[in-house]
């Protein structure tokens, strides 16, 4: 068995996770390294979904009897724990979505509403890169459409970072908001956070942070990012789906429009005007995703008795050794960085000619579950010429023994094509 320096006890964590000892075609254990898409939820986050519908569901904020004050206690308490994870200075910073999709918009359609001196129009710029999940790529198109403003972004060089060499180009006075990626979702890229905040901060743009890729993963301190917004979501920290989070500065959750209308957004209401709660009520209008803050709220609780930087330590140990052990495989050319250095637990590759939707079907076959696809990052793959990648991507359960499950299916996938 290969050891590697860093490692989580995954032998006791994989117990927490009953999905991990699912098998597939006739008894072959899976192999789970689509974690990039979805993580796997462990048992702790199954029981309180569980134990929330049996003992605890009820509207929240409205009911005075007893099981709606559970409910509402539970669900806010959950606020608390996801402020006090990305180091929050309040927890009313902290605005519950659907996903970070909506998150993102949410941001854009604030803007797209918003008076002097946030809001976005023909005479103003918006800033992102190549790189983007389309999630932080359509929202500021449609934006731009709306608006006029013209939608600007950094490219990416040959080896899948940012190209931040015309930075003071892109980013100038013009700009209203520079909304990019802290990790990308198809190539693992760690983006250089500071230099794009401080050059955003000298022409007083805004600056949103996409933390999908980032908040499973690693220290996630909004307080030390210095970003103005961060969204993610539950789903790939080993939460519930149905759940993401928005947090963005006080002073701009106070100034700023609400987006969505509805119950409980709201302080006052009469046919003719409506008054609205503060944030982050502000911004969560009708029936809120209830269980699912409630497991996100487990999530974190499990996530945080591992220890965040226990779990990056462990990820980088295992993608240095995936990175090694796939430049090993004959015709493979990984898509973005190919060293562990500042990047993720991600990695995509091509093989060969092979396409990568063969790919995948023939390593499922062996029990390996992996990603193929543009991953919602069109643009990336249209920079590279390529018409899509096999993703690999880990987590705090991942092993070495998984890494060479994959190369070796890889190696039966070149011998399949001949």
């Amino acid at each position: 068995m290969t050891q590697l320096p860093g490692l989580l006890d995954t032998e006791a964590i994989r117990k927490d996770f009953p999905l991990l000892d699912r098998t597939v075609h006739d008894g072959k254990k899976i192999v789970y390294l689509d974690s990039a898409a979805t993580s796997q939820k462990p048992r702790q986050v199954l029981d309180a979904l569980n134990e929330y519908y049996e003992r605890h569901n009820a509207n929240v904020h409205r009911g005075v009897y007893t099981i709606a004050e559970e409910a509402t206690a539970l669900y806010e308490g959950a606020r608390d724990k996801v402020a006090a994870f990305i180091n929050a200075p309040s927890r009313d910073e902290v605005i519950f979505t659907k996903n970070a999709s909506e998150s993102l918009n949410l941001v854009a359609n604030m803007l797209g509403w918003a008076d002097e001196p946030y809001r976005v129009d023909h005479e103003t710029e918006i800033v992102t890169t190549e790189m983007e999940h389309h999630s932080n790529i359509v929202p500021w198109q449609l934006l731009s459409q709306r608006t006029g403003a013209k939608l600007k972004w950094f490219g990416i060089t040959d080896d899948g970072r940012l190209d931040l060499s015309n930075i003071e180009e892109i980013i100038t006075e013009k700009t209203k908001i520079v909304s990019f990626t802290l990790v990308s979702n198809i190539m693992g890229t760690i983006n250089p956070v500071e230099k794009i905040i401080r050059r955003a901060q000298q022409v007083g743009a805004l600056v949103c942070i996409d933390a999908s890729q980032a908040a499973p993963h690693m220290v996630l301190d909004v307080q030390a990012l210095q970003a103005d917004f961060v969204a993610f979501t539950g789903h790939k920290m080993v939460g519930p789906t149905g759940i993401g989070v928005l947090w963005g500065r006080q002073e701009l959750l106070e100034d700023l429009p609400p987006f969505l209308g509805g119950g409980e957004m709201i302080e006052t209401v009469s046919m003719h005007s409506s008054t609205y709660a503060p944030a982050p009520h502000k911004f969560e209008a009708g029936t809120p995703p209830i269980a699912q803050a409630v497991g996100l709220g487990a999530a974190v609780d499990y996530l945080s008795a591992i220890g965040m930087e226990k779990i990056y330590r462990h990820e980088h140990a295992i993608t240095e050794y995936a990175v090694k052990r796939l430049l090993e495989v004959p015709d493979l050319r990984i898509i973005g960085p190919a060293t562990a250095e500042d990047r993720g637990a991600t990695i995509s590759f091509t093989l060969g000619d092979i396409h990568p939707h063969d790919v995948g079907q023939v390593l499922d076959e062996q029990g390996i579950a992996v990603r193929v696809g543009h991953h919602c990052a069109r643009p990336v793959c249209l920079r590279y010429g390529i018409p899509a990648t096999t993703r690999a991507s880990f987590y705090l359960y991942s092993t070495p023994a998984e890494v060479d499950a994959l190369v070796d299916g890889l190696e039966h996938v070149r011998n399949f094509f001949g």
